[in-house]
């Protein structure tokens, strides 16, 4: 499911170069994918050139179920910039993924106080930017 707003999107981006650059090339495709070491088969994010586990440096972009588990949150009631004034309370959430990686992220159809450890979810790109499509989520 996707978000198709390409407004004027006043919130800071990700940084786009190296394999992060790559990390979001692959979600602006529709497509969620995260690194496995062609080592040890461990899933990693966030993208890296080593695998913290065995060291190896050969990997490849395997795609992800796009289901997960919220793992935690913290409610925001003070933003730290301007572009989140009109967003608060919000709830930035750890989503722990099928394949075992956290992503950092939001729930988009839950206010902060109906969040619970371990809610399932699913994958719901937003299309911020016509170049930037944000992993979100949706309950699930």
């Amino acid at each position: 499911m996707t978000n198709d707003r390409t407004d004027d999107y006043a919130k800071p981006l990700p940084a786009q170069d190296g394999l992060a650059k790559q990390f979001y090339a692959w979600c602006k495709r529709g497509d969620l994918r995260f690194q496995r070491c062609s080592g040890c088969d461990a899933w990693r994010h966030v993208p890296r050139e080593m695998c913290a586990l065995c060291g190896s440096f050969e990997w490849t972009w395997e795609r992800s179920s796009g289901r997960g588990a919220v793992f935690s949150w913290t409610t925001v009631a003070r933003p730290m910039h301007p572009a989140f004034a009109n967003d608060v309370p919000y709830a930035p959430v750890v989503v722990e993924m099928e394949e075992g990686v956290r992503l950092v992220s939001e729930v988009l159809d839950c206010s902060p106080d109906e969040l619970q450890i371990g809610m399932p979810v699913a994958l719901a790109f937003d299309h911020v930017t016509p170049d930037v499509t944000l992993p979100k989520f949706r309950r699930a």
